[in-house]
């Protein structure tokens, strides 16, 4: 219990300095989207309900059930750095997505699970992901794949 406890303040700590440090430029919107979404740097949940506590807490919840998400679990300037790997096309057509390999949390919806009691199913792995970055310099925005 005190190192859940302890993990928290960890967290909230470090999500209080990333919103000191956000860039001022680009899109800090989004910027400050991709972080809530999709940034967990310490797995601050390791249990079977890692997914349904953190999407939950993240507020992915609060309208309708995501059917799926995906936590990172680097930390921001390691992900940050992804930005200034070569540019490869994105789902959508653009060239601004860059792939990095990274530790991530999948979370998928399970068949049965249904608003406002939303479930999932978490799988733990490490693989390349691409993200959008824009700005300059350039900061994720997107979770592309």
């Amino acid at each position: 219990m005190a190192l859940q406890k302890t993990l928290a303040w960890l967290l909230l700590l470090t999500l209080l300095s990333l919103e000191l440090v956000q860039p001022s430029y680009g899109q800090p919107h989004m910027y400050q989207r991709f972080l809530r979404q999709h940034v967990d740097p310490i797995k601050t949940v390791n249990s079977n309900s890692y997914c349904n506590v953190m999407m939950q807490r993240r507020r992915m919840t609060a309208n309708h059930c995501k059917h799926f998400n995906t936590f990172v679990h680097e930390n921001i300037w390691n992900i940050r750095s992804i930005c200034s790997a070569p540019t490869v096309r994105c789902k959508n057509g653009q060239m601004n997505c860059h792939e990095g390999l990274v530790s991530v949390t999948d979370c998928k919806e399970t068949g049965s699970s249904m608003f406002p009691n939303c479930r999932y199913q978490p799988m733990a792995s490490t693989r390349i992901i691409a993200i959008a970055c824009n700005g300059n310099p350039p900061v994720p925005v997107h979770f592309d794949r």
